[in-house]
């Protein structure tokens, strides 16, 4: 019986895809046809194209990613591409072969950087053809048969058995991490014939490829880079040719001695290290912390802080922690049951010393010292003294400051040849390129950083010193440059009002003076430029335009910096005796400075997260911590190496260290506190109190021991005045209407206000440093930073490495949803899971990154901090969608809080980010820079290698 099923069916009565109708379409003028494998031939379609572009994306990375919006929106561009090809090579139509088709798809595919999906794209079609052929024959891979050549030219067989315990130790302990993958993958990457030293990087190699995969690769690489570094240095030292990690356990304690005897013997090291008792001391080494180091971290140690000779590194890690404690107790009265102390803080990654102490302690030219602080004098032979002491200062690894406002400007009057001064850019060409000249100890570059009052003359040329073009005799590329802006200055911004230039030479009071008394001397100057012959040399302007001006330089190239002279004065411990002029390379040192005196400071860092426990500050861990850590710092001014006179003066008289953190984004995370919040806020408040308290507490238990320092009466600290309370002499000096700070605390200081006038070790005692390289090393996130990305790409001197939250995959998992499609949607979205639909929302507010929180609440969480803090913080603004809108508010409210400095703006706008494509071997840039991208920061991730 015949049944009408249009009625059932509505598009039964359309026409249907017959192979008549696709034959008919074929022949369209001005088609695209395809001929298929059977020879018929059908129309272009791009639906047909994306099914399988489609499927081969699922096949690489699971069903999971059908539903991700990475996998559409780049099999959508994918498709576009292949169409868009055969239609500018036939553009009124043609026949293409089906092959020609899938030919075009392998390239897009690899072209694009899916090397993966266009690699099993490619073998699928193989198999494909050969099932066509022959019915799909099952290829047998052969094992390789793989011989080893040594050192000596000798070849022996790849030993199997030890390959595999290496690995199984450096998967000991450790989750979701397959140590017969590694085995498997660097048996496919050796030869027959292959280098011993070939063998040992092939393992590397191949677990850091998974680092993406499962963070505990990173520790896996580690442990195996380990093997290379302990036959490296057992060998050289004739302890063992090799060894494992459990051996270890009794090698170290025979390594230590070896290690003393061969670096005094290379004149590498102190030869009073000779007289410690090292048989205690290598017992005192513990093995088991040579687990603890992250991928980047031990090739950081390896590359840059390990003692070497002609190339060959002898110092094992465990030996450079306790190398180091001894150098730091070397005037210690036990000094050896300190160095064992010191070595516990250090190799366990509890507080870190600083990159000059770590570089240098225990060797002949113990310069342990972070940074330097000089003010330039107006005279020729002082400037290039000045220059000749920025060299040598740098030559062991510090950082440098220089105050230039004391030079006369363009144009000024020069009495000595009745000429004209060509004013301070000349020679900052000249310290530029001294700077580039001398590197630190061959270790890292040397660095310096100048700063200029916003008074001054010069200053419109100073902040264009960075730009690209212009006159480059006038410009300085290499070195940074930073605003030391009075508070007048800023006065004069929020009230639309002038503001006046002057010559140093006819106003020399004006860099002596803070606060109130410099408003009324430098307003005494402006009324006397309406007395024609009284000042010879001024300008004035708009204050608002040279505000405008300093944010649009520091947009386009970075500097200069912007810092803020008087609340690093009026809330100085040592205002009695003198002035600070300047901070330092990283803006967190605020020393005084003058023509006899250099500022010299000393850094170390506590590392916050190792002080969470169980979701909560360990108050008790933290105080001890700090009290050794203070020590240790204390002892520095001692053992130091000075190569000028003015430094070791102004070290001896004050006393100064800084005790910073680092860490800080980990411990958010281990409260499950996220950055953008005022519980961050109030962590950064009630931690930085803590540390505070701990440390002057620590420096008052010293000056117990040791005495006070030499300048100590008359200082705030012998009034009774803690950082907290300096903070209502800003508000006093400053006005109430220009500032806006938190006067809360939680602790009882009273005890300590009245402990303090009775004498203090240490003339300042915090700073908080960018710890960039220490914090690698520990494994950590940099000093006071948000995460820059949750999935990067690290670029720094010992190479590339990926770089993946730990705490975010470990969240992820426990809510299934870390997967191969997730480790590729952080790719495609640059590290950021707000664009991933499957994040919770709770987890897109835990782990927004640097340029998805607020400014509002880095300075808000910084300007907490800050009441407790008697010197600064080397502090980064992130801001996205940057405009001058945005740079204006921001920079107002660091000052209005009462932030001391700013550091680098990391400043991202609108329309930064140039997606590029993901790839499996290699992770993708973030950014195409420029003007419309990150201003004065790299595509990777920022970092810092100056003071820590």
């Amino acid at each position: 019986m015949h049944t009408d099923t249009s009625r059932e069916n509505p598009q039964a009565n359309a026409p249907q895809a017959t192979d008549d109708n696709q034959s008919l379409n074929a022949t369209a003028p001005g088609q695209l046809r395809v001929i298929k494998r059977n020879g018929t031939v059908v129309p272009y379609t791009d639906d047909k194209i994306t099914v399988a572009i489609t499927k081969a994306f699922l096949a690489v990375e699971g069903g999971t990613a059908a539903a991700s919006s990475r996998i559409h929106e780049t099999v959508e561009r994918l498709t576009e591409q292949v169409t868009a090809t055969f239609k500018r090579r036939m553009p009124s139509g043609g026949t293409i072969h089906i092959e020609e088709i899938q030919d075009q798809v392998e390239l897009a595919l690899m072209r694009s950087g899916e090397q993966k999906v266009a690699r099993d794209y490619v073998i699928y079609r193989e198999s494909r053809s050969q099932a066509r052929k022959t019915g799909a024959a099952d290829i047998a891979e052969p094992h390789p048969s793989i011989r080893v050549t040594h050192l000596d030219g000798t070849v022996a067989p790849l030993d199997m058995g030890r390959l595999n315990t290496i690995v199984t130790e450096a998967c000991e302990g450790l989750a979701e991490v397959d140590g017969a993958l590694i085995q498997k993958e660097t048996l496919k990457n050796l030869y027959d014939g292959v280098a011993q030293s070939d063998v040992s990087t092939a393992l590397v190699m191949t677990a850091r490829t998974l680092v993406e995969r499962e963070p505990n690769y990173s520790y896996v690489t580690a442990r195996l880079l380990m093997d290379n570094i302990r036959a490296e240095g057992l060998g050289f030292l004739g302890v063992a040719t090799s060894a494992t990690h459990h051996e270890m356990s009794e090698l170290y304690a025979k390594a230590l001695p070896a290690y003393i005897a061969k670096g005094v013997e290379f004149e590498l090291l102190n030869p009073v290290l000779l007289d410690f008792d090292l048989e205690k001391l290598g017992k005192a080494i513990n093995h088991e912390r040579d687990q603890q180091f992250t991928y980047l971290g031990l090739q950081t140690l390896y590359d840059r802080y390990f003692i070497h000779k002609d190339g060959t590194r002898f110092e094992l890690p465990q030996v450079f922690f306790m190398r180091v404690a001894m150098g730091l107790a070397i005037e210690e009265k036990q000094k050896e049951d300190r160095a064992i102390e010191f070595y516990n803080l250090l190799s366990s990654f509890d507080y870190m010393a600083s990159t000059p102490t770590l570089f240098n302690a225990g060797t002949l030219r113990a310069q342990l010292s972070s940074c330097y602080l000089t003010t330039v004098p107006d005279d020729l032979g002082g400037i290039y003294d000045a220059i000749r002491d920025n060299a040598l200062l740098s030559k062991f690894a510090g950082g440098l400051g220089n105050d230039w406002t004391p030079v006369r400007s363009l144009g000024a009057y020069i009495k000595g040849t009745n000429g004209k001064s060509q004013g301070v850019v000349p020679f900052l060409k000249v310290v530029n390129d001294t700077a580039v000249a001398v590197n630190q100890g061959g270790k890292r570059k040397g660095a310096v950083c100048a700063y200029l009052e916003t008074w001054h003359m010069d200053i419109e040329e100073f902040i264009e010193l960075r730009k690209n073009t212009g006159d480059d005799r006038r410009r300085t590329h290499d070195m940074n440059t930073a605003n030391w802006i009075p508070d007048l200055f800023m006065k004069r911004v929020f009230d639309d009002g002038q503001w006046t230039l002057f010559s140093p030479s006819e106003v020399p009071d004006l860099h002596d003076l803070t606060g109130k008394a410099f408003e009324e001397r430098y307003e005494y100057y402006e009324a006397l430029t309406q007395y024609g012959g009284k000042i010879k040399l001024f300008k004035t302007i708009q204050a608002k335009d040279l505000w405008r001006k300093m944010l649009s330089m520091l947009f386009e190239t970075g500097h200069p910096w912007l810092t803020f002279k008087d609340p690093c004065n009026l809330r100085s411990p040592q205002q009695h005796v003198g002035v600070v002029h300047s901070s330092n390379l990283c803006t967190e040192i605020t020393l005084n400075t003058n023509a006899d005196e250099i500022a010299v400071c000393n850094l170390g860092s506590v590392n916050l997260p190792n002080h969470i426990v169980d979701g909560k500050l360990d108050t008790a861990k933290l105080q001890k911590t700090i009290k050794v850590a203070v020590r240790m710092l204390d002892n520095v001014i001692d053992i130091n190496y000075y190569s000028v006179p003015q430094a070791r003066n102004s070290n001896f008289r004050h006393r100064p260290v800084g005790l910073g953190i680092m860490g800080f984004q980990d411990a958010l995370y281990l409260q499950h506190i996220p950055y953008g919040s005022d519980a961050a806020v109030e962590f950064a408040d009630k931690s930085m109190e803590a540390v505070s308290y701990y440390a002057i507490q620590a420096s008052c238990d010293l000056a117990d021991e040791r005495g006070a320092y030499e300048t100590f009466q008359g200082s705030l600290w012998s009034k009774g005045v803690l950082p907290l309370d300096s903070q209502q002499i800003l508000i006093e000096q400053r006005g109430q209407k220009y500032i806006d700070v938190d006067l809360t605390e939680s602790l009882d200081w009273a005890p300590i206000r009245a402990r303090v006038q009775k004498g203090i070790r240490n003339s300042n005692i915090m700073a908080i440093a960018p710890t960039a390289t220490i914090a690698n090393i520990t494994g950590v996130s940099q000093s006071i930073e948000p995460t820059y990305q949750n999935l990067y790409v690290k670029s720094n001197l010992s190479g590339e490495f990926t770089v993946i939250n730990p705490y975010l995959v470990r969240d992820l998992k426990a809510r299934g949803l870390w997967d191969s499609v997730m480790i590729n949607d952080l790719k495609y979205y640059d590290g950021s899971v707000q664009q991933i639909e499957r994040i919770p929302q709770e987890l897109k507010d835990l782990y927004a990154t640097a340029f998805e929180v607020d400014t509002k609440w880095i300075v808000d969480a910084a300007s907490r901090r800050q009441k407790w803090i008697d010197q600064a913080q080397s502090l980064n603004l992130y801001i996205a969608g940057a405009s001058g809108k945005k740079l204006d508010v921001t920079y107002r409210m660091a000052w209005y809080r009462g932030l001391k400095t700013t550091y680098y703006l990391r400043a991202l706008a609108a329309t930064s980010t140039e997606k590029s494509t993901i790839s499996t071997s290699k992770l993708n840039a973030v950014s195409s820079g420029g003007s419309d991208g990150l201003s004065a920061a790299p595509a990777k991730a920022p970092e810092v290698e100056m003071s820590a």
